[in-house]
């Protein structure tokens, strides 16, 4: 248990660098490093991704880096997602869920390899658009526990045309709320923890702390490249142990 709340640093590590990524490694840690059952370990997962994202995005408001038609558009249909998508972790076995966890992290550690950087010319958020992304990542969020920032950074730059900088606070806000839909989703379903949760999400905000000073300080290409090769290594493992 005190080995997987270091790691749980982790994940407010890379939220705090890159506004994206350490939520996936949430639910591998509290299953096989913690014990917690699966369908648990959703819900568990979900709180500490909503409290660290919602700490960072609030940091980043205060610097400037918040959008606010992009984050209202992505949430309303998110939200929806999510707590409908609780509903699927249920239906799944948990062997079954863990293979799709392990090939999701497999699809999102190549995406962060890319050494292109995306860029986008300035435009509002395309209504349309930012609804049905939000929607899929919402489901996504609800049923596999997390937070899904990964595909929310792209869309906002390439969809809402936003800068980086402002991807990233406006992306913790997104996450923060779609995980706050899916753990309402989930408690339905399982009573959680609460002792534990809280442990959890306490050493990932002090990670978030951590990531924000080190993100002025260090190259995030480097930390996204070790970051999402720590990923790949992990999603095989779940294939290996869950074929």
């Amino acid at each position: 248990m005190i080995f997987a709340l270091l790691l749980a640093s982790l994940i407010g590590l890379s939220l705090g660098l890159l506004g994206s990524g350490g939520s996936i490694i949430t639910l591998p840690v509290m299953v096989y490093i913690a014990g917690i059952p699966v369908s648990q370990a959703v819900g568990m997962s979900l709180v500490v991704v909503c409290g660290t994202s919602a700490v960072g995005s609030f940091l980043r408001f205060r610097q400037g880096e918040f959008a606010g038609r992009a984050a209202m558009l992505f949430t309303i249909t998110g939200m929806i997602g999510a707590f409908f998508g609780a509903k699927l972790t249920h239906l799944v076995e948990p062997k079954t869920l863990m293979l799709l966890f392990g090939g999701l992290m497999l699809i999102v550690g190549a995406a962060l390899l890319r050494k292109r950087a995306v860029t986008a010319e300035p435009k509002s958020c395309h209504l349309v658009q930012c609804l049905t992304v939000g929607a899929m990542v919402g489901v996504m969020t609800g049923f596999l526990g997390v937070g899904g920032g990964f595909l929310i950074l792209p869309a906002l730059v390439l969809f809402a045309g936003l800068e980086m900088k402002t991807a990233i606070g406006t992306s913790l806000a997104i996450i923060s709320l779609n995980s706050a839909a899916g753990v309402v989703g989930q408690l339905r379903y399982v009573s959680l923890d609460w002792t534990q949760t809280l442990s959890f999400l306490a050493v990932a905000v002090l990670g978030m702390f951590g990531g924000q000073w080190l993100a002025k300080r260090l190259s995030s290409q480097s930390l996204q490249r070790g970051f999402a090769w720590a990923i790949i290594v992990l999603g095989l493992f779940l294939l290996a142990k869950n074929r």
